[in-house]
């Protein structure tokens, strides 16, 4: 199985489980590599991960990492074995970066099986707005009691209950 791996604004730091994950998995895994990790640009996101994506491959995504594969997704229906996505974030929220611009909440259904993990206080996106999108997307959600941005800073570190959910959504692929 081959995972791609799409980090959200900023990128996932050496202790963040993307990170961690991905140096597991190997050659399995590739990460996607936009032009600007500091000013993220929609299209450009959208292109990296276009790049590195192969028919059948996982995405593994967290925060704007996630808008990004629901963009992809809607572009290239049926064009991934599934998504596994991490704290999407809401970017209409009040406390969504502003220097963020031209990413949106998604408005289709997920044309691919997706698993969502959310947290129950994420300070970008209320768990009301994570469980709309898992309703819309027609995705299975997880909610994690306040697990923040379940990322490095909240810590997540290697998280291995989020390596668990990602291994069980593999194998019902």
């Amino acid at each position: 199985m081959r995972y791609v791996i799409a980090p959200g604004y900023l990128d996932s730091d050496e202790g963040h489980w993307q990170t961690l994950w991905q140096a597991g998995l190997g050659p399995d895994a590739v990460r996607t590599a936009p032009g600007s990790w500091t000013e993220p640009a929609f299209d450009d996101w959208v292109a990296a991960l276009d790049a590195v994506m192969t028919p059948g491959a996982v995405i593994v995504a967290h925060s704007l990492g996630c808008l990004t594969a629901l963009a992809w997704l809607e572009r290239h229906p049926g064009g991934a074995a599934g998504a596994f996505l991490v704290a999407v974030p809401d970017p209409e929220g009040a406390t969504f970066p502003p220097e963020i611009t031209g990413f949106t909440r998604p408005t289709v259904p997920a044309s691919v099986p997706v698993l969502m993990v959310a947290s129950t206080d994420d300070p970008y996106a209320g768990i009301g707005f994570s469980r709309d999108t898992a309703a819309l997307l027609g995705a299975d959600l997880v909610e994690v009691e306040r697990g923040g941005h379940l990322s490095t800073a909240s810590g997540r570190g290697p998280w291995p209950e989020g390596r668990a959910l990602l291994d069980r959504f593999v194998a019902g692929l």
